[in-house]
């Protein structure tokens, strides 16, 4: 879990970078979080810094996940769960038959 100092979409589109990174395999190196940080602002900008993350936003932000991923196509990391109002993000691990998927294709 990662938690947001604001709602803001630059806050958000780190603490969401953040999570990811905590849990993507391979480790994401610098230039690859910069890459996903810049994946996320294309989304961000259509996000609401009044108000907590919907779950459009939260699957807004998972498609841009999932083309991060696909253009690499050597990285698998967590997707947003949820956003709570107090500004908790909750990721979840992607899996196929009750395993967590893995890098560089397969199970």
């Amino acid at each position: 879990m990662t938690e947001l100092q604001t709602h803001s979409p630059q806050d958000l589109i780190e603490g969401i970078a953040r999570g990811y990174a905590a849990d993507a395999t391979p480790p994401l190196t610098p230039e690859l979080s910069e890459t996903l940080r810049t994946a996320l602002r294309s989304v961000g900008s259509d996000l609401s810094s009044d108000e907590p993350l919907d779950e459009a936003g939260v699957g807004r932000i998972n498609e841009a996940l999932d083309a991060f991923e696909l253009d690499l196509g050597a990285v698998v990391g967590p997707r947003l769960d949820a956003v709570a109002p107090d500004g908790t993000l909750s990721f979840r691990q992607r899996s196929e038959a009750g395993r967590p998927l893995r890098a560089f294709g397969g199970q």
